[in-house]
């Protein structure tokens, strides 16, 4: 949100939470950008904290405190409770987030879901503004310590009736899943996140590895990540067909530390050629 030119807002994630100052008036220039630790694993307080922590640090490098912050979060906010929902960060789901940041930091809290957030900003002023202008259909997807999507139509971003338009993440896609936050079994987030799939390559090795490692291994012909990347990519694809199948994109975008995986932008692609309705034709661009 503006204050005196400048552009405030905060991404708050699955492990980070991040503040960027854009400004003053240009959307283009940077003027502050800073993570911290979320704290979720510590608990809802703590993530007030943080927010709180990186809003005074903003604040100081700009000498100034704006009327209104805009923050991208997990999940939604129910506009009927005022409470936050599908929050892979379970703690925050149930709580009054928005209320008490404006308590906590004074001033007023504009609250959208994350994915939501991403895929507007790509469509109006990313790859997608300079790669595809002339898309109607955009889906937008963070894979990461969870799984979300954002869609949007003709420049505007769908929330839906429920206010979970995009949600592909909770979706059945295999048993092999096991149990999600949300109560069901198999979700979309439960085989793709990065936890998820660091979970499956423990399983099949003994090993404790990140994903990037596990990557890394797998360019290395170690059986065990091999059959990791695979599982994502082979999986990515049947997930997505679906969404292709039902929207028709003219693009998906990628995000989250999960996105860096180049193999998703290929094998992915490939698994999701295979799976649509459409002849084995697919014009949609995976980037």
């Amino acid at each position: 949100m503006k204050e005196n030119g400048f552009i405030w807002g905060i991404d708050l994630g699955g492990t980070k939470v991040e503040g960027v100052i854009l400004g003053p008036g240009r959307l283009n220039e940077v003027v502050f950008r800073n993570r911290l630790p979320t704290g979720a694993q510590i608990g809802y307080d703590a993530i007030l904290n943080q927010v709180a922590a990186l809003a005074a640090a903003m604040e100081k490098a700009t000498g100034g405190r704006p009327k209104q912050i805009g923050i991208g979060t997990p999940g939604t906010l129910d506009p009927a409770l005022g409470l936050m929902r599908g929050c892979n960060s379970e703690c925050l789901n149930g709580k009054p987030l928005k209320d008490d940041l404006e308590r906590m930091l004074d001033m007023q809290v504009v609250i959208a879901n994350d994915a939501n957030c991403f895929a507007l900003a790509e469509t109006r002023m990313g790859v997608v503004k300079q790669k595809y202008p002339a898309a109607q259909v955009v889906f937008g997807i963070i894979l990461g310590t969870g799984v979300g999507g954002g869609l949007v139509i003709d420049g505007r971003a769908i929330s839906g009736l429920h206010g979970i338009a995009g949600e592909w993440g909770h979706n059945f896609l295999d048993d092999s899943g096991g149990k999600c936050f949300c109560g069901k079994v198999g979700c979309v987030e439960r085989i793709l996140a990065g936890p998820a799939l660091e979970a499956y390559h423990y399983s099949i090795s003994g090993e404790t590895l990140s994903l990037q490692e596990i990557h890394r291994a797998s360019k290395e012909g170690d059986r065990n990540a091999l059959m990791t990347i695979h599982r994502l990519t082979d999986y990515f694809g049947k997930a997505i067909s679906g969404v292709i199948n039902t929207i028709d994109p003219d693009v998906i975008v990628v995000g989250g530390g999960v996105g860096r995986i180049d193999e998703i932008y290929t094998d992915g692609k490939e698994a999701a050629r295979k799976c649509i309705f459409n002849n084995g034709i697919m014009k949609t661009a995976i980037v």
